[in-house]
């Protein structure tokens, strides 16, 4: 109930952002599907450029957001993390096939829990499809796990568990963006004397835990 109540107290600030980055993650899982398999390792590039754009958006929402969202650290934790991978694919384009797919497959992997994470955060704010975004945020994480447990496959098992990793955790990420939308108006939409109230029963409900 106090989640529910932060939500309509704080707005959400640039929550336009994660539906950029899952854009970005759809649009490469999309063009990992048209690459032959000979040229998966020239991906490292792509990966690279995708994780340091993710990395310092989420790195940003992230601080904007730390009055508002209660996982707001985790979002920065996957920013830097994002950050870092990037400017290690940056370093080492020629990363072995061996070690790749352990990169990205882990990378993904924690992007989903997260993204796990926010779906339960909505789901305790009253938002009524949490339940989509808990899905793909699972999706996700089971193709992430597939890549990084049995990263020896044939070379076609590998693109497309990598492609699917990416666009099931960019689903998440659209999803989570245009449900932030959703608790960002409704600041808008509550007068000043309902806000006041809102703000006086959120005072009553935390003393009364205290």
């Amino acid at each position: 109930m106090v989640d529910l109540l932060k939500s309509f107290t704080h707005s959400v600030k640039h929550w336009y952002i994660p539906l950029i980055v899952g854009i970005l993650f759809i649009i490469l899982g999309i063009y990992i599907f048209t690459v032959p398999v000979a040229t998966y390792l020239t991906l490292a590039i792509f990966f690279s450029v995708s994780f340091l754009v993710s990395g310092l958006f989420d790195s940003f929402f992230a601080i904007s957001n730390y009055k508002s969202l209660n996982g707001w650290g985790w979002y920065l934790v996957s920013g830097i993390l994002h950050l870092v991978i990037g400017i290690y694919l940056t370093v080492y384009p020629q990363i072995s096939m061996a070690v790749l797919p352990y990169v990205v497959g882990f990378t993904v992997l924690f992007r989903s829990f997260l993204s796990l994470g926010m779906a339960f955060e909505m789901k305790s704010s009253g938002v009524l499809n949490w339940g989509n975004v808990a899905i793909s945020s699972i999706l996700g994480i089971l193709l992430s796990f597939l890549l990084i447990t049995n990263p020896v496959f044939s070379g076609l098992s590998l693109v497309v568990l990598t492609a699917l990793s990416f666009i099931f955790s960019g689903i998440a990420s659209v999803l989570i963006a245009f449900n932030l939308r959703k608790i960002k108006k409704h600041p808008e939409k509550l007068s000043d004397e309902l806000k006041s109230k809102i703000e006086e029963i959120q005072a009553e409900i935390e003393q009364q835990i205290k």
